[in-house]
């Protein structure tokens, strides 16, 4: 048994460890990047990404290399989706007002449903499409990382729709505070606005601040409010494909509708609305997911292949961008409906 572990361990580690010297130097430039321009515009695990490709062009690994980067791909994905469930608080959701909730789900949904549906028109494969939806309609690289695994997403979907989906986010971040005055919104539309729309909370910060408090407060918030409908997606997927997994064969498993690490994810959540995980354990297991989903991107990168990234790239550019306008669209006519003022 010990042998086999250690025999085990010994196949993948070089891979695990190649993963992680391109996830320290994805890291090592992020806070260069905010030491020199004062926030994190390219985010470290779009960096491992690009410097995982950069490698996987300029050299292809052997047969050495291979179940260590594969590892690190899928499990070590896994086990970081599962962690982010600590950071969960049911409670969050309610203090939000039903209102509020109810009006944000209908926003996912629908601009799940249109991104699904326009990247479908445009070409893009089933999981591709699902990916760039998930990541227009709930918060970006998160939500792709997490939707990647249940899916069973091939790496160069996964690198591709990441990559477009962090380049359109810097762009709606510069552009976004220039529809204050164009569209005549208020403090409090815009942050709501905001926080439907712009794909990570720091980045909602920067969106939000140069507009006004109020509508960096009401737009963090919203924001996390979406960010929380990445459970129940995430959930409901995975029973999809269950179903599907099912219908191809006999038997029942609880795992062939919901994988282990989305039990896990629930779980987590569950100890911590109940208070049963204290604050000091969440400030570790947090950087631990953290470090975990950008060696996985840098083993996603060391995976794509940068032909079948040029076959699709401009259709995956256009179906991120159509998709933001569509989830624009469905945000501000939210806030009408609402009443927003």
């Amino acid at each position: 048994m010990a042998s086999a572990i250690s025999t085990g361990l010994a196949r993948l580690a070089p891979g695990i460890a190649l993963c992680g010297a391109v996830a320290l130097a994805a890291i090592g430039l992020q806070h260069l990047e905010e030491a020199w321009t004062g926030r994190p515009w390219l985010e470290a695990l779009v960096i491992a990404i690009l410097l995982g490709t950069a490698i996987r062009t300029a050299w292809t690994p052997s047969a050495r290399w291979t179940p260590g980067i594969g590892f690190s791909a899928k499990t070590l994905l896994e086990i970081a989706v599962m962690l982010l469930g600590a950071s969960i608080s049911f409670q969050a959701v309610a203090e939000a007002g039903f209102g509020l909730i109810l009006g944000i789900a209908a926003v996912v949904a629908v601009a799940i449903g249109a991104s699904f549906g326009l990247c479908r028109l445009l070409g893009l494969p089933k999981r591709m499409a699902v990916l760039v939806a998930c990541g227009n309609s709930i918060c970006g690289n998160s939500a792709i990382a997490a939707v990647a695994p249940v899916i069973g997403a091939k790496s160069e979907d996964v690198a591709s729709s990441i990559a477009f989906t962090a380049i359109l986010g810097v762009i709606v971040v510069l552009g976004l505070p220039l529809l204050v005055p164009v569209l005549g919104l208020s403090e409090t539309q815009y942050g709501v606005l905001a926080g439907l729309t712009v794909y990570a909370v720091p980045q909602v910060l920067a969106a939000t601040l140069p507009v006004g408090m109020v509508s960096t407060q009401i737009g963090t918030l919203v924001k996390l409010v979406r960010v929380l409908m990445l459970g129940p997606v995430v959930v409901g997927l995975s029973l999809a494909m269950g179903r599907s997994r099912d219908a191809a064969g006999p038997g029942f498993s609880l795992n062939r509708f919901v994988p282990w690490f989305i039990l896990g994810f629930l779980g987590l959540a569950a100890l911590r609305s109940a208070g049963l995980i204290p604050d000091i354990v969440l400030q570790a297991v947090m950087p631990l997911a953290t470090i975990l989903t950008v060696v996985a991107m840098a083993a996603l990168g060391l995976g794509v292949d940068l032909k079948v990234l040029g076959r699709v790239g401009g259709r995956v550019t256009l179906a991120v961008s159509l998709s933001l306008l569509v989830l624009l669209a469905i945000s501000l006519g939210l806030i009408r409906v609402l009443g927003v003022a």
